[in-house]
């Protein structure tokens, strides 16, 4: 009986934690034949009270869990690593510095190069020890325009290098008559030659060769140009003059 009693004792407690009634006596059977006949079975010397198993059959029983905390193991630190504020801000500044370096050099590479104007055969509009940028890549896109205002290497000593305008394309019939300058038998209007630039002198009609570029500067009367070497190859040409940007009053794109 006290094994008895034991089994209908913990079947309640099974049928109270989620066993409905047909199932809960189904576990009652269960308990009272795990529990009853092996007393029957053997002598009548009281036997003790197995451990009972409780087998619930469709109980939905959930249980909630508390969290558990991980422990740290034997090396570690309970406190969470964080990276050193001054370390993080140093290194993400080398790295915007190391990549500002190599974009910068890319486009002085082989876009924008800053140079210096030196004399002054381009006066009024670039002076002496004027400051622009070139463009080196602008002539592989595009074909060099009338007006355009070109740096190439002097075709007598290639380690210098000079900034003129473009009066003549290729094909073109250039001819100066008392510093007037006309194309293929039409005068070129040119505005940024004042009347005070310019040159008196007259020279003969000149046909620009091809693949060939007839350029002129700016102040007619004190320039070394395409009067005087002749009309300059496209090999020599690398650049386009394009913006100024010292003196700070002469910032602005060049025309």
């Amino acid at each position: 009986m006290e094994g008895r009693n034991c089994g209908l004792l913990i079947c309640k407690l099974c049928m109270r934690y989620g066993c409905d009634t047909e199932q809960g006596e189904y576990t009652e059977k269960v308990l009272h034949s795990a529990l009853f006949y092996p007393r029957i079975a053997g002598s009548n010397s009281p036997r003790p009270c197995p451990a009972p198993r409780i087998i619930c059959l469709g109980a939905d029983l959930s249980m909630e869990e508390s969290p558990q905390q991980t422990q740290p193991g034997p090396g570690e630190s309970s406190t969470p690593s964080v990276p050193d504020g001054g370390l993080h801000t140093l290194r993400t500044w080398a790295r915007d510095l190391f990549f500002s370096v190599i974009v910068s050099f890319f486009i002085i590479l082989f876009v924008y190069q800053p140079v210096k104007v030196e004399g002054g055969s381009m006066e009024p509009g670039l002076e002496d020890q004027e400051r622009i940028f070139i463009n080196k890549l602008v002539y592989r896109m595009e074909n060099i325009e009338r007006g355009d205002i070109i740096v190439f290497r002097y075709p007598s000593d290639t380690r210098k290098s000079f900034i003129k305008r473009v009066i003549g394309l290729p094909g073109d019939r250039i001819r100066i008559s008392l510093g007037h300058v006309s194309i293929n038998g039409h005068d070129l209007p040119e505005p940024y030659v004042p009347s005070d630039y310019q040159d008196a002198r007259s020279y003969p009609e000149v046909v620009v060769p091809e693949n060939s570029y007839y350029v002129l500067g700016d102040h007619r009367s004190m320039s070394n140009d395409s009067r005087a070497f002749g009309p300059v190859t496209r090999g020599y040409i690398y650049g386009k003059a394009v913006f100024g940007y010292w003196p700070v009053e002469k910032l602005g794109i060049l025309r």
